[in-house]
This record gives structure tokens, C-alpha cells and sequence, in this order.
């Protein structure tokens, strides 16, 4: 996980986890988080979060699950990126917390927008673009200036913002 947030919301996995006698293996990028204290859980690995990473790790430690959804938006693309490439099925590790397809739903801007209008939710005017012309295009002749561009599947949730003209965008 990364910042204040998901170090609270992994710590309190942990003991939650911990409490119903779970061995808890911890990947942390962050030494300097709560949730990488030996009290929390049983094996810790301060590792960087990729996809590498996490597939020796499995392979070493042999766990029956993987929690992915209190690792922010990184604990969810890497637990995406296994199950899709059959890792995990091959590992015998079971997605616990969202499975692939709601990953899915919530991490790609169109299933997403599908979804949400498929049971009557409002949205705000978007399309998915894959170049700069197109996007130009729906921001100039459709739905005007500012725009929020926010880019799908990139961890953190970095490279998007608000383009108020078209030399911003």
C-alpha cells in the first residue's frame, strides 16, 4: 500500500486477520510504515511492488489467497495483472476482496461508465480516447472546456488532470 491511508487500513487487516488465525505474508514497498512492524504479521517482505516481485514471492511462500483491495490503487493493478496472466490460477492463490471482473469494472474508464448508466447512474459527459487528436475532438466540438483527462490502468493514478483550453489538453 501507499500513503498514511492504506498503512491504517493494512494494519488494521493485519490484526483482523491475525485475530481469526491467519498467517499473514506482508509485501511493502515502505519500511517506514506501521503495517511493517513484526507484530503485524508473520513474514514480511519489503520488496518494490512488481509484478516479479510479488510472482517470487507466491512461488517461495505458497499462500492459498491474496487480499487486494488494502494496497490502494498498486495492490489492485498487480493483483489484476496476475490473475489475468493465470498466475494466480496456477499458483492455486485465490483473489480475495474484488475478483478480476470487478477490477475491471471499477479500473477501466469505459466498463466503468457502462456499468454505472446499466443501473440508471448519472454520468458526466466522457469518451475514451487513444489520441491526442480525439481527444481535441470531443473536448472542442462536444463537450467543451475544462476537461479532467485521466488516463486508465496506471498506478497511483498519475498522469491525468484539468485541461482548461486546448494548449493545456
Amino acid at each position: 500500500g501507499q500513503a498514511a491511508e492504506f498503512d491504517y487500513a493494512g494494519t488494521q487487516a493485519c490484526r483482523a486477520l491475525k485475530e481469526d488465525g491467519i498467517e499473514i505474508v506482508l509485501v511493502n514497498s515502505n519500511p517506514a510504515t506501521i503495517m511493517t512492524d513484526s507484530a503485524m504479521a508473520d513474514k514480511i517482505y519489503i520488496e518494490p511492488l512488481t509484478i516479479n516481485v510479488i510472482k517470487r514471492i507466491i512461488e517461495k511462500e505458497k499462500p492459498d489467497s491474496l487480499l487486494s483491495t488494502l494496497g490502494g490503487q498498486t495492490g489492485l493493478t498487480l493483483s489484476m495483472q496476475l490473475a489475468e496472466c493465470g498466475f494466480l490460477a496456477e499458483q492455486g492463490v485465490k483473489l480475495l476482496g474484488a475478483n478480476p471482473e470487478t477490477i475491471h469494472k471499477a479500473e477501466d474508464r469505459q466498463a466503468f461508465k457502462d456499468t454505472m448508466e446499466s443501473i440508471g447512474e448519472p454520468c458526466i459527459p466522457s469518451k475514451v480516447v487513444e489520441t491526442l487528436e480525439d481527444a481535441m475532438d470531443f473536448a472542442n466540438n462536444e463537450i467543451g472546456y475544462p476537461v479532467i483527462v485521466r488516463p486508465a490502468f496506471t498506478l497511483g493514478g498519475t498522469g491525468g488532470g484539468f485541461a482548461y483550453n486546448e494548449e493545456e489538453l
